[in-house]
């Protein structure tokens, strides 16, 4: 079966979207043109559309079962831009790359049995739609999940950071803080508690912990007592079951700082936050044969991205692949105008159809594999035991 013919086969189709994306780059919850492009072209080939989707009109689950019973096998695809570059992430040749290889498979999927599925996850960039299908039970009957991404490298699923927010809203009294400041109940003290106890309690944190953040309104006027400051927080932890801890602990201390100045607090999510990516050995082995076969280059294996992803949601309810293929010089960085080019080379989409090719053979694997996809399952099942992974459900009943 030779795989790399079946992608030359819709590559034409694959190149016009590619294009057209980068031509017409949206912002997370914008991607009207870009949602409809995928749809249309999966729709042409003989997959069933669910749209909007978990209340987004830029998501989309799209479908194709063999009527025969096998596994489901899902593809992710990302197509939103960031601001001022456009698709200086590359979410461009990301969204092709998966919609590409859900088509592929499904070209042969009628004669294996089983399911494969494309959600179109809108808004990575902004705390997407990933985060509210994992938050949700629409994995249940999902076996496993699949996304490669552009960079200036290849390699297989690292670990990646989990990632929360919290701001901090303290509401104080005003007064002259010369004439009458035993009047006044401070907010701004209030901060500065908060962030020297946060300072104070880094000395206390696991290794790779982060914690960073900001006064975004710090008062009026440097003669009037604020009663009213807000700052903004990200906590970062290799482990979700540590920034869980993390997060209490943050959670205290902006109550302690209210109660030592004699403000009120209000805590909050600003952002969606990122379960860390728990990566899957197993599954990992089964990307780097199919990478081998098809990449000249070297593939590395990093065992941990200091970034966040939502992708890192997904690994906490089936295993998840979160791989990397290299599209630029390594030179290159995300996030720049640089990346955003290196899309549309030739070599970038020669890439990209080699990388369609592996991780079609890796969704095949699955289907027809019992004994590597049962070892799969075993290792993320033990690290449900270890605590490495929480599914939503299990932190929902605790």
């Amino acid at each position: 079966m030779d795989i790399l013919k079946r992608v030359e086969e819709i590559s034409g189709e694959l190149d016009e979207l590619r294009n057209f994306i980068y031509e017409n780059p949206e912002l997370g919850f914008e991607e009207y043109k870009s949602s409809k492009a995928h749809i249309d072209l999966l729709k042409k080939h003989g997959f069933e559309i669910e749209c909007p989707y978990m209340g987004c009109e830029t998501s989309f689950k799209a479908v194709y079962d063999s009527k025969k019973e096998g596994r489901t096998v899902s593809y992710l695809s990302e197509y939103d831009a960031l601001p001022g570059i456009g698709h200086g992430c590359g979410h461009n040749i990301l969204g092709a790359t998966a919609t590409g290889a859900g088509i592929v498979l499904s070209k042969l999927i009628d004669e294996i049995g089983g399911r494969v599925i494309v959600f179109g996850t809108a808004a990575e960039e902004v705390g997407g739609t990933k985060i509210e299908i994992a938050n949700s039970d629409e994995l249940k009957d999902v076996d496993v999940a699949i996304e490669m991404h552009p960079a200036s490298y290849n390699s297989l699923t690292p670990n990646s950071l989990a990632l929360s927010t919290r701001r901090f809203e303290f509401f104080g009294k005003t007064s002259h803080a010369s004439d009458a400041p035993e009047k006044g109940i401070n907010a701004l003290d209030a901060q500065i508690v908060l962030f020297s106890a946060i300072n104070a309690l880094r000395q206390e944190t696991k290794d790779g912990t982060r914690i960073h953040g900001i006064i975004k309104d710090g008062g009026k006027a440097a003669n009037i007592i604020p009663d009213y400051t807000d700052s903004r927080f990200y906590a970062r932890s290799p482990e979700k079951k540590d920034l869980l801890e993390i997060l209490e602990k943050l959670e205290n201390c902006a109550k302690g700082a209210a109660l030592a100045t004699g403000c009120e607090v209000k805590i909050s999510e600003y952002e969606k936050g990122n379960d860390n990516t728990v990566r899957n050995n197993s599954f990992n082995a089964v990307l780097k044969e199919k990478l081998e076969k098809y990449l000249d280059e070297e593939i590395k294996d990093i065992e941990l991205n200091k970034g966040s992803t939502d992708a890192g949601n997904f690994s906490h309810e089936v295993p998840t692949i979160h791989g990397y293929f290299k599209i630029a010089d390594e030179s290159v960085n995300g996030h720049t105008v640089e990346l955003r080019e290196a899309t549309m080379t030739d070599y970038a989409f020669s890439q990209m159809k080699k990388v369609i090719a592996a991780i079609v053979e890796v969704g095949i694997t699955i289907l027809t594999d019992d004994e590597v996809f049962e070892k799969i399952i075993k290792e993320f099942e033990e690290n449900v035991k270890n605590g490495k992974i929480i599914p939503h459900r299990k932190l929902n009943k605790n």
